[in-house]
């Protein structure tokens, strides 16, 4: 599983290329390994580390039945994590990020319903009712909400953590996250500050075989968390249906006990 990510598939990936040195936030310090020609490398085992423990966290978050928000809007990493997250069956925003989309998550949700709405005309003919004008405003309206917010339409309700790829870019996602208390998991390059992120993976963030390797791990993990849930729920059926057995089978008994009590009496 790519949870087992080796030191060697992250130094084959490139995941130790960070910035340049005069880029650098000072509070990576302790994931960095030395300077090479005005860059800094990243300490891979530190980021081994850190890895596992936040698909640690991932999978725990996964089998509680609670949604992950991904977030990376940069083009490199658009759709490495529209692919993975939606494997994961995640939610996730690779457009603009839709400022409020957690501090004002009602509007948010106001605009996805619209999306519904539209669709709904569709099906039972209104849309037919609407001159040429109307329609083509109706499917401009829909094709940005789409773009935007389709892969959220599922999330119907706040997000447990969010996955950042770049915090430094996706600076506002990070700050409404801080401001309600919601968990960040987030590759960290060797620019990025490090305090604000509860799970930092220390990763070169620019380049796509790093994103994708990084990305795939987290998913995996939230894949192995979300099959836990279900074998939890299986398990518990099947207990269900072994006590409902159990107490039909008793009920059986008594009910013959009584029965052959009632001929003896008589």
């Amino acid at each position: 599983m790519a949870n087992n990510t080796e030191v060697k598939n992250l130094l084959d990936a490139g995941v130790h290329f960070g910035h340049l040195t005069r880029k650098w936030d000072p509070n990576m310090a302790p994931y960095i390994y030395m300077e090479r020609n005005g860059i800094h490398i990243i300490n891979l085992y530190k980021t081994k580390a850190k890895l596992d423990e936040a698909n640690e966290a991932l999978r725990k978050i996964a089998a509680s039945g609670r949604k992950i928000l991904f977030v990376a809007t940069k083009k490199q990493a658009k759709d490495i994590v529209a692919q993975h997250a939606g494997d994961a069956n995640m939610p996730y925003i690779t457009e603009r990020w839709p400022g409020g989309m957690l501090t004002n998550f009602v509007t948010i949700r106001k605009a996805v319903k619209k999306m519904a709405l539209v669709d709904r005309m569709k099906k039972d003919g209104r849309y037919e009712t609407l001159s040429k004008k109307e329609r083509l405003q109706v499917d401009r309206m829909r094709a940005k909400l789409e773009k935007n917010l389709g892969s959220i339409v599922d999330m119907t309700r706040m997000p447990a953590a969010l996955f950042i790829v770049d915090t430094v870019r996706e600076h506002i996602a990070v700050k409404e996250a801080l401001k309600l208390g919601i968990p960040i998991f987030a590759m960290a390059d060797t620019n990025a500050n490090p305090r604000d992120i509860d799970y930092v993976i220390p990763s070169n963030d620019d380049a796509s075989k790093s994103i994708d390797i990084i990305v795939n791990s987290a998913a995996e993990a939230i894949k192995a968390g979300l099959e836990d849930r279900k074998n939890e729920k299986n398990n518990e059926a099947a207990a269900k249906t072994e006590k409902e057995a159990k107490a039909k089978a008793e009920k059986a008994a008594k009910a013959k006990k009584e029965a052959v009590k009632a001929e003896e009496e008589e």
